[in-house]
Parts: structure tokens; C-alpha cells; sequence
């Protein structure tokens, strides 16, 4: 194939021809990475003399469209929210079986309900490698469009009863400061195997879990859910006999899902696929009610659910419809200053051809998985939605290329399901982002995600009069530590120590925080809010707590609809919660906060923030009743 020929294919597959490089300039890629990402997009290279047959067209963007709007609840036109984000598994509690669930997250809503918050933010919720629990991160789920199993609290669901020896179990796993996943799992699923072939002889029937209503799911589930649960179960199989949780690494006759290698395996183990089912079944009914608790507790917008930019490539989704998904490429960035090779993510993405095609396309039925419990969503990494970088296998990220994704239908998408479920859309969009896109999601009423250490120019940090409206700010999020954490430095030395940043680089960002603490200061004093005297890297906690409440009034005062106020700002936690950079020298989404749920109100910065973001945004309540209730769909 002649060089003008495979540019000219390149480009009708939204093959972008440069990307940026450390330096800010633009490179352009080769000829061999555009022959592997048009091969990762299963273009067929010998078909290619045929423009019509060689795939699917993509068109540019169009301007003068009008960009679809997502839903906006009414009531936000006249008054500001705030709301609590955490991470489910982090939670302590006296119940609780070592990890976060949802009956924690029941109490949790009632809690911030009591204290005026608006919203309950949380990480992905998304099903994960039961057969390999420690592959525990939520940005890399096997399945997106199912639930995690680990987060059914099992003393909720009717027949269980609790022996002595299980208590002890309990109380060994709710002693541990990490979440012991493949400890979890284990005792978890073997009490709900135990519970399973009892469960519809149950008498008097729980109507909350209703045999009919659980039968009524798996006919709406249909063979999306089969083949969820059958993954399971094959996972589980494989694990045991040393083959590993991920299809990859299955005897071949087990790597497709329409096989006759599996169809037997099926046959033999209906029942335990329908034990998965159920698993899928109760994560959502206990899910449910917990989005419902949240409205009764009188939050106007209730749950607020994160999800992933992609999925593991090895999981349940890529085996259960490999036809839309990349195969020969995985999700990651290209070279920057701050990571001068780039970064593979290796995850799975949709393919661009068919992220929207049909009427219930790939992309409707993952932000509708999430939409069903939640009054907002937040799409992780949302310049995926005009383009990815792909790193084709085998590649490191400078052999990688951008590919655009059809935005203007998946922002029709967003909008439609948005208006649907009367659910509003965050879109998190930090680093390398075309310059356009931030005007073009504010045009499609997707809020955007302002970080208060990012929201900083040469004069220092922006005044919270600057920041858009159309906007949800916080302080940190799950890869950066607390604010107490970020003043101390405490995340240049965890970059340091863990290999990530060389050390003359560290001694180059600890300067530059002693001018961010600096310019911090003067931006809180220029805001009239009160610091206390003595405040210097070596600040005392008292200092810091109060550094932390006037921190939070800070972004509060900000024109921002949404305000969310991180549970382990509020319990001063020392460990982060995830360092980006590292897999096994850190226990990334293990660490629980150091606080029991049933003392919260016991911590003094609960208290301190709570009653600071009540006074900076109170709460409206005609706004409320104008709200009404929130209808919570049920598919």
C-alpha cells in the first residue's frame, strides 16, 4: 500500500496523524503505527482498495450543529449543592464484614442527609475479578455494565444467620486497617453459596426480595447477564485449576464465549450461573435501596456514581461481546512533561464504529448501567468522548496514535438517557484535552471537574469568583493525598520514595509547593477566610484542620453548582487512597479510613466542615419542593 493511500485510510478512520510530545510540539506518528491502530480498529488492510467496504467513515465534527444538552434538575437554577465523596470499601463499621457495602452506604446517606449534603459521591461500583479479588482497582473492572458482588451485605439478605465462628472471622477482617479482598471474597461468597439453595423456600418472603422480582431481572438481563455470570463462573473454574481469573490465558476452546467447549461447561453448571445471576440481583436491589434511602434522607440529588474510561482486556465484558471492543490496542496518554514515555492504561475501549451503533448501543447501556441508581454520574477521562490514545500491543506509548470517537452522537446519548433517568453528567477532563472541548461540554451541559490544586495561573490560585458555574469543584480526589497531606508534601515524597519521580526532580517540586503553599495563603486571606498563625510545612494538626475548613469555604464560595467534600479530608487520613505510578510497592484501594462509621460525628472536622459548607451554601427549601421526587427506574 502506497504512503498516500494508508494516510488516506488513516484519516476516514478518525485516525489522528500527530500526537503532542514532552516539548509541546506536535509529531507526527508513523506509517507502522497507523498500519497497527488500523489494525486494532479491524480495518481490513487487504480490502482496503475498496473505500466503501474498508469500514466506517468517520465524519468530522460538525459545528454548526446544535449540541444536545444533558439533564439539569431544575432546582439548581437557583442554589448551589454540596455532597460527600468517598470510596464504599473504605468504610469502617461495627457490621460490616471487613470492607464497605451497602447497607453501610444506607447509613452513610443518613448521615449526610442529616448534616445538609446533597449528594453521596462514590468511586466505580463496577463488578470486578471475583476469582482474583486483589486485582481490586475500580478503574479497571471486568464488567462495567454489572455491579460488584463484595459490596452485598450478606447479614441483610433473608435467611442468614450468624454463627460463632463466622463472628469471629468478622471481627478479625473489620480489625485490619486494609481491606483483605481475597479474604473477603472468600468468606462472602461461601455464605451466600450456603444461602442460595434455601433462598426461595424462605417464609415469611421478604417483599424486598421478592422470588418473582429476582426472576423478573434475569429475563431483563438476558444473555448480557448470562454471559456475565457464566464469565464468572468459567473465572472461577480457571482460577482453580491455575489457568488465572482473565480469559487470556483460558485453553483456547474456553477464550470465546459461543463456543461448544463452553456451551458444555454451561450445561454442567447452570445452577451455579444462576447463582451468579442472583449475586448480580442482590447488588442491585440493596443498591437500590440505597439511592432510594438517599431521596428519603432529603438529598435532591441522591447517589452520584464514577465511571471508568475503560475495562480490564481480559475480563468479563471483552469476552462476553468481543465485537465492540479495541483488541489489538489498550487505553493510555501520550508523552508529557510529567510523564515523558507516556502511560499505557491497559484497558479495553469500545471500538469508534460501534461505541454508538444501534438503538441500545454499547456506550447507551454503560451510562444507563449507572444512571438506574444515580441523580449524576461523572465519566472518568471525558475527552474519551471525541478521542482515545491507543497504544497498539506490543507498542510502548510513543508507538501510540489518537483515534476520534463520534462525539457529537455520544453527547446525543448522554443527553437522551440523561433526561431519562433525570440524571446529571460530570465530565472529568484534566491534562492533555483539545483546547475546544471544555466549550463544547459546557454547551452539551456536561459539568466540568475543577480540582483546587489544578485551578492555579501565574498569578497563582484562581479566586473562586472564576471558577464556571457549570462546574463541580473539590479538593482532591482518590490519586492525590488530603489537603493536610498535599501541605506537608506528603505526595512528592510518596513519588520519591516509590521510584516514580528521580530525586532531583523531587527537590524541583518540593520548591515549587513552598511557592503553592505561599500563593494558597494569600489566596484565603484575599478571600477573608481566617488561617491560622503559624502555618508552614511543619504545621501542627490543629493548624491544619483549620487550614482544611477554611480550604472548604474557599471552593464553597464558588459560583460551581456542585461542591463535594472528601470523606478522608474530614478523617484526616495519612494514607492515600491510590498512588498513581505504582502497583505492587503501595496497597492502591486498600487502605479503610481510621474512623468507625457509627463515631463520625465524632471527628472534630466532620463537624467543622459540614457546618461551614451548611453556612457557605445552605440549603433551599422551596427549591426542594419544587424538586418533587426523583423516580428511580427500575430495568
Amino acid at each position: 500500500m502506497r504512503s498516500w493511500e494508508l494516510e488516506s485510510l488513516a484519516r476516514r478512520h478518525g485516525i489522528i496523524p500527530t500526537r503532542p510530545s514532552p516539548d509541546n510540539r506536535e509529531v507526527a506518528i508513523s506509517g507502522r503505527t497507523k498500519r497497527k491502530l488500523l489494525s486494532a480498529l479491524k480495518v481490513d488492510l487487504s480490502a482496503a482498495v475498496d473505500r466503501e467496504t474498508a469500514g466506517t467513515r468517520q465524519e468530522p465534527k460538525q459545528t454548526h450543529k446544535k449540541i444536545p444538552r444533558s439533564y439539569l434538575p431544575e432546582f439548581l437554577s437557583g442554589t448551589r449543592i454540596w455532597g460527600i465523596s468517598l470510596q464504599l470499601y473504605e468504610l469502617r463499621s461495627a457490621r460490616n464484614w471487613g470492607i464497605g457495602d451497602f447497607e453501610d452506604l444506607v447509613v452513610m446517606t443518613d448521615l449526610a442527609g442529616s448534616l445538609g449534603a446533597d449528594f453521596i459521591g462514590l468511586n466505580p461500583l463496577h463488578a470486578p475479578f471475583l476469582a482474583d479479588p486483589d486485582r481490586c482497582s475500580p478503574y479497571e473492572p471486568s464488567s462495567r455494565q454489572h455491579l460488584n458482588p463484595l459490596y452485598i451485605a450478606v447479614d441483610c439478605v433473608p435467611g442468614f444467620v450468624l454463627s460463632r465462628e463466622l463472628d469471629r472471622k468478622l471481627e478479625r477482617l473489620r480489625r485490619t486497617d486494609l481491606v483483605g479482598y481475597a479474604e473477603v471474597a472468600a468468606v462472602k461468597l461461601q455464605a451466600l453459596r450456603d444461602l442460595w439453595p434455601g433462598w426461595r423456600g424462605q417464609s415469611p418472603v421478604d417483599k424486598a426480595y421478592a422470588p418473582a422480582d429476582f426472576d423478573l431481572f434475569v429475563s431483563q438481563g438476558g444473555d448480557e447477564l448470562r454471559r456475565h455470570a457464566l464469565f464468572e463462573c468459567l473465572s472461577l473454574s480457571m482460577a482453580g485449576r491455575g489457568a488465572g481469573a482473565g480469559w487470556q490465558t483460558w485453553p483456547a476452546d474456553f477464550q470465546r464465549a459461543d463456543s461448544a467447549a463452553v456451551a458444555e461447561f454451561e450445561r454442567d453448571h447452570q445452577d451455579d450461573v444462576r447463582f451468579h445471576m442472583w449475586l448480580q440481583w442482590l447488588a442491585h436491589r440493596q443498591m437500590m435501596q440505597a439511592a432510594e434511602r438517599a431521596l428519603k434522607a432529603g438529598m435532591r440529588i441522591g447517589l452520584y456514581l464514577d465511571l471508568a474510561v475503560g475495562e480490564a482486556v481480559d475480563g468479563s465484558a471483552t469476552w462476553s461481546q468481543p465485537e465492540v471492543y479495541i483488541s489489538k490496542a489498550t487505553i493510555g496518554s501520550p508523552p508529557d512533561p510529567f510523564a515523558v514515555d507516556g502511560q499505557d492504561w491497559h484497558l479495553a475501549g469500545y471500538l469508534p464504529s460501534r461505541i454508538a451503533s444501534g438503538e441500545t448501543s454499547p456506550f447507551r447501556r454503560m451510562v444507563t448501567a449507572a444512571m438506574r441508581y444515580a441523580g449524576a454520574i461523572r465519566i472518568d477521562h471525558a475527552p474519551a468522548l471525541r478521542r482515545l490514545f491507543l497504544v497498539p500491543l506490543g507498542s510502548s506509548p510513543e508507538g501510540g496514535g489518537y483515534v476520534r470517537y463520534p462525539q457529537e452522537r455520544l453527547l446525543q446519548i448522554l443527553a437522551e438517557t440523561s433526561a431519562e433517568h433525570r440524571c446529571l453528567v460530570i465530565g472529568e477532563a484534566l491534562g492533555m484535552i483539545p483546547e475546544d472541548l471544555p466549550d463544547d461540554l459546557a454547551a452539551a451541559r456536561v459539568l466540568s471537574y475543577r480540582i483546587l490544586s489544578y485551578e492555579q495561573d501565574e498569578d497563582g490560585f484562581k479566586s473562586p469568583d472564576t471558577y464556571p458555574v457549570l462546574a463541580l469543584a473539590c479538593i482532591s480526589t482518590h490519586d492525590h493525598q488530603t489537603l493536610a497531606g498535599w501541605w506537608r508534601g506528603a505526595d512528592i515524597q510518596d513519588r520519591r520514595e516509590h521510584g516514580i519521580v528521580p530525586p532531583d526532580l523531587t527537590e524541583e517540586h518540593l520548591e515549587h509547593r513552598k511557592r503553592e503553599r505561599k500563593s494558597l495563603k494569600a489566596a484565603l486571606r484575599a478571600a477573608g477566610l481566617g488561617l491560622p498563625q503559624r502555618l508552614d510545612a511543619t504545621a501542627s494538626r490543629e493548624a491544619l484542620r483549620e487550614l482544611t475548613v477554611s480550604a472548604y469555604r474557599y471552593i464553597a464560595r464558588t459560583p460551581s453548582l456542585l461542591v463535594a467534600v472528601r470523606l478522608a479530608d474530614l478523617t484526616d487520613e495519612k494514607n492515600p487512597t491510590n498512588i498513581p505510578g505504582t502497583s505492587d510497592s503501595y496497597p492502591n484501594w486498600k487502605p479503610k479510613l481510621s474512623v468507625l462509621l457509627e463515631d463520625m460525628m465524632s471527628s472534630p472536622l466532620v463537624k467543622r466542615v459540614t457546618e461551614a459548607m451548611r453556612e457557605e451554601r445552605p440549603q433551599n427549601p422551596r427549591a426542594r419542593e419544587r424538586m418533587g421526587s426523583r423516580r428511580i427506574l427500575i430495568r
